[in-house]
C-alpha cells in the first residue's frame, strides 16, 4: 500500500501543469534566442523580370551538374 501511495504522489495535477507550463517558457524562450541570435541572411539580387531566353547546350549543362555533384559530395 505505501509503494502505491509514493508512486501516486509523483504525477499530481500541479506537477503535470507546472512541468509543462516550463516547457512552453523554455520553448518560447529558446525561440527568442534563436530569432534574435541568427545571423540575417544576405540577399542577392535578381536581374529584374522578364529574363531573356537563352538556348543552353543539353551536353554542357550535363558536364557542369556532374562536376558540382562530384565536387560538392551529392
Amino acid at each position: 500500500m505505501g509503494k502505491q501511495r509514493e508512486e501516486s504522489r509523483l504525477y499530481t495535477r500541479r506537477s503535470i501543469l507546472r512541468g509543462s507550463a516550463m516547457l512552453l517558457v523554455g520553448g518560447i524562450a529558446g525561440r527568442i534566442s534563436s530569432a534574435y541570435g541568427a545571423p540575417t541572411p544576405a540577399t542577392v539580387a535578381a536581374p529584374p523580370l522578364p529574363w531573356k531566353w537563352v538556348k543552353l547546350d543539353p551536353l554542357e549543362a550535363g558536364r557542369r551538374a556532374y562536376r558540382a555533384y562530384l565536387k560538392e559530395g551529392g
